[in-house]
């Protein structure tokens, strides 16, 4: 009889076994930042592994600082043939461009370079020296034809902006090809989840505080979607008393003081949250509001304006947690 139990009981104990997931797990540096994955299931392993393989190639080809990268390459011949990929992104970057106003630009590689930005050498540029780098600068120095690419007056690609939104986009999509139904990445500033947790809730992510990164002043349920953050805090550098923060304003040249201090975007599209979340920090609240309103496009999102106050469009609530009070976008 004992033995009848023991034989029942290890059976329960192995089959509540079987009913956890296997989780894996996936830390590295790439793309100028910390790539963290985690999956769970029986492939979770592989498919992180291609995962990872996947981000290293697209940064051996978006890279504007690897001189061997397809995109480098490009900027440094003036144009020239591009692979499809490459070729289909600066599309979407260009539509994206045209569709946000040109508050986010494809084509700041010689602004950022004039700040210091693209190298690490942070620096306040001469007012000669801006002038100079605006006149290499704008989306509209480039033409696209299929996958000709000419960049006339010394333009600059940099698809910083969208990079890591289509890296999370492939990454999901490997995840979800090998038959992964549950996972969670950070790319630095990007966050996405395939499907829902393990115990089929959402995910949380959590909003960094711009004023004190460490900590979060809310959080966003998200369940086969993204959470891209853009805020003054992630990037800058401080010469005689002003900071002066890596989100560049294509129309002045300068970092954006647009009265927001951080914005966060919400959506499927990992690119589209991507560039979006540098174009409504460039645009600020009142033409964030409106883009959101007006233009079609697919996402919802978090403003924190300089006073501190909290702003989310109406497709959040529900959403967005937090102690602090926040408004509701009209």
């Amino acid at each position: 009889m004992k033995r009848s139990w023991f034989l029942i009981v290890l059976c329960l104990l192995l089959l509540l076994c079987g009913c956890v997931q296997r989780s894996a797990e996936r830390e590295f540096f790439a793309m100028d930042t910390v790539m963290q994955l985690r999956a769970y299931g029986p492939a979770a392993e592989d498919a992180l592994a291609q995962a990872e393989a996947e981000i290293y190639r697209l940064e051996g080809v978006l890279s504007c600082r690897d001189k061997q990268a397809a995109l480098a390459r490009l900027n440094e011949t003036g144009g020239g043939t591009a692979g499809e990929e490459t070729a289909a992104l600066l599309q979407t970057a260009l539509t994206l461009c045209e569709q946000t106003g040109g508050a986010y630009d494809p084509a700041l590689g010689a602004l950022s370079e004039a700040w210091g930005f693209s190298t690490g050498a942070y620096r306040v540029p001469e007012p000669d020296a801006l002038a100079e780098a605006m006149q290499s600068s704008g989306a509209g120095l480039v033409q696209l034809d299929g996958i000709s690419v000419t960049l006339t007056n010394g333009a600059q690609l940099d698809l910083g902006g969208i990079a890591k939104g289509y890296a999370a986009g492939r990454v999901r999509t490997i995840l979800r090809e090998a038959g992964v139904t549950s996972a969670i990445i950070s790319l630095g500033g990007n966050v996405a989840a395939v499907g829902k947790k393990p115990d089929g809730s959402a995910w949380t992510v959590g909003l960094q505080d711009p004023d004190r990164p460490e900590a979060y002043f809310g959080t966003v349920s998200i369940e086969d979607a993204c959470v891209v953050t853009s805020g003054a805090y992630q990037r800058y550098f401080e010469e005689n008393g002003v900071c002066y923060h890596h989100i560049l304003d294509p129309h002045t040249g300068c970092p954006a003081e647009s009265g927001v201090k951080s914005v966060s975007v919400v959506a499927q599209d990992d690119t589209l949250a991507d560039a979006l979340s540098t174009a409504l920090f460039v645009m600020g609240l009142d033409a964030g509001a409106e883009l959101w309103n007006s233009s079609g496009l697919s996402f919802e999102a978090v403003f924190v304006t300089d006073d501190n106050t909290v702003w989310i469009t109406p497709g959040l609530a529900g959403r967005y947690r937090s102690d602090r009070p926040y408004q509701i976008l009209e």
